[in-house]
């Protein structure tokens, strides 16, 4: 192999930090030598196109396989383009052919005088057309452990001193592509922490003040239990539930009750990001792979690897981007946009929406097995209308985390005030509630709390009735209360006492039993 310029390509590869540009710098030095025809490099990487692969049928395992990484040469048909990652060859099995073989035992190969008719030869007529007549792979070790293989085509008969000579070549190739990993290595943990720095200041300032749930009605305890019950697996959770009712908290306590609460809690809100965006968003890309691409980024898998990811708003991915997602849960594996290298993840999973999915899929909105693969542990989260018994916690909560930030007293919070909250059916749910909370606070001034509350959402939609000829008589909050108990007394007795199910109480009253059952208890009805 006559090449005068390998030692500056030795040198310029020491110094190269990037390992694709290392990869590529490597074959195409190879590539300038006199009489080479193709440089080529796979490496070591987890099996991932096993279904396609070309040598499926011969692979012991699908576990590892060498990919080509890298490739350059001088095609003596014009056609030919030697710098595709994507041909025939793209993956061979640890094991399997030649190039297989050398990556799994790490002994070179040196196949001289090439006739073209050997039974090994996979292409003859490229072999023929090329003038091929030599055939030379050396494995690339570092410490030991076989990274991957470099091979080359020549049209002259090399001798041992030439091949020699590659394997010198090799061994600094293989330091090289280690030392460009560890850089790659470094880059990324900085990126990552320089993200989570990021990701951790935006969730401070964006932060509810909510430490803990709040409340004590049947439907949040049985959130709550749910909690401890999925909490210490790695099970995927779904929690449903309307705008507002708390889901990123619900959350928040799976995460921190998990024995991933040592990493980060990762949170994407999927309705927020660019349909252009969401490969970069979640899988990351690599400097210059696309306009604006200044610097190599982790995605958000990476970012939660160890941890959770809790996916927001999920019935908002775009049905093009399911698939791809549906792949990185299933495999654990995210690739860089611009990339060659497949990461392995370790990541829990936390969805959460406000929409119907299975009305989704059904529409053909929402991947079906996307769908069952998030939904392995359902939760939903009830609307603050149906535990009225948490309002009157929740809002002296707020009240004192309001006062607490803006450096005020804290104002006193009465019955008289809980009996107000109680009795609007919050459409916004625990949000409106704070919100409303807090303009108390700020229009107190130190004084006494006035909650000026809103219409609801249902009085809203209805028109006013026409006023009667006759002055109704009005009732006072005591009246409407001893009617609404004697309503749902006699419900009850009609029953036979029974609250759930057809021909129960609520079906008779025509509300959901579970805010039966709150009224029940708010009233003392026995």
């Amino acid at each position: 192999m006559n090449c005068a310029n390998l030692p500056q390509v030795m040198v310029s590869m020491a110094q190269n930090r990037s390992l694709p540009d290392l990869l590529r710098a490597i074959v195409s030095g190879i590539a300038h030598c006199e009489n080479v025809v193709l440089a080529r490099i796979w490496l070591v990487a987890p099996g991932d196109v096993c279904d396609s692969c070309r040598f499926r049928s011969e692979c012991p395992e699908q576990t590892r396989c060498l990919h080509l990484a890298a490739s350059a040469g001088n095609p003596g048909d014009s056609l030919q383009n030697y710098s595709r990652l994507d041909g025939a060859f793209w993956r061979f099995p640890l094991g399997v052919r030649k190039i297989g073989r050398v990556g799994q035992s790490g002994e070179p190969l040196l196949l001289a005088d090439v006739r073209g008719d050997e039974e090994w030869i996979a292409e003859p007529r490229w072999v023929e057309r090329e003038g091929v007549k030599t055939f030379a792979a050396q494995p690339l070790i570092f410490h030991g452990e076989v990274l991957g293989v470099l091979a080359i085509f020549d049209t002259n008969v090399l001798g041992q001193e030439d091949f020699d000579w590659l394997r010198v070549f090799a061994d600094h190739a293989a330091v090289s592509i280690a030392n460009a990993r560890a850089f790659e290595e470094i880059e990324f943990l900085k990126a990552r922490l320089e993200e989570e720095n990021t990701y951790l200041r935006a969730e401070v300032t964006s932060a509810l003040g909510v430490g803990d749930i709040i409340g004590s009605s049947p439907g949040l305890r049985k959130v709550t239990q749910q909690i401890q019950l999925v909490a210490p697996t790695d099970a995927a959770v779904l929690i449903t539930g309307e705008s507002g009712t708390g889901k990123e908290l619900v959350a928040r306590a799976i995460h921190e009750n998990s024995p991933r609460k040592d990493r980060a809690l990762i949170k994407v809100n999927c309705g927020a990001v660019p349909e252009t965006l969401f490969e970069s968003e979640f899988f990351g890309h690599m400097k210059g792979s696309f306009t604006g691409a200044m610097k190599d980024k982790p995605g958000r898998f990476e970012l939660a690897d160890g941890g959770t990811l809790f996916l927001d708003e999920i019935g908002e991915v775009p049905l093009a981007m399911q698939a791809k997602l549906l792949r990185v849960l299933q495999e654990q594996e995210v690739e860089r946009i611009g990339d060659t290298r497949v990461r392995k993840v370790n990541v829990r999973i936390v969805a959460a929406t406000n929409r119907d999915l299975k009305k989704e899929v059904a529409a053909g909105r929402f991947r079906q097995d996307l769908f069952y693969r998030l939904g392995v542990f359902p939760l939903e989260v009830p609307p603050l209308r149906e535990r009225s018994e948490d309002i009157a916690p929740l809002a002296a909560h707020f009240v004192r985390v309001a006062a607490k930030r803006m450096n005020r007293p804290v104002p006193r919070f009465t019955k008289a005030h809980a009996g107000q909250l109680a009795a609007h059916d919050w459409p916004g749910n625990i949000r409106e509630l704070q919100n409303t909370v807090e303009r108390a606070v700020i229009l107190a001034q130190n004084g006494p709390l006035q909650f000026d509350l809103p219409q609801s959402v249902s009085a809203r939609s209805v028109p006013p009735p026409t006023p009667p000829v006759e002055t109704a008589s009005i009732l006072t909050r005591e009246d409407w209360k001893r009617k609404e108990r004697e309503s749902i007394a006699a419900a009850l007795q009609q029953s036979g006492g029974k609250v759930f199910g057809q021909g129960g109480a609520a079906e008779l009253l025509n509300m959901k039993p579970t805010t039966l059952a709150s009224r029940i208890k708010a009233l003392g009805v026995r």
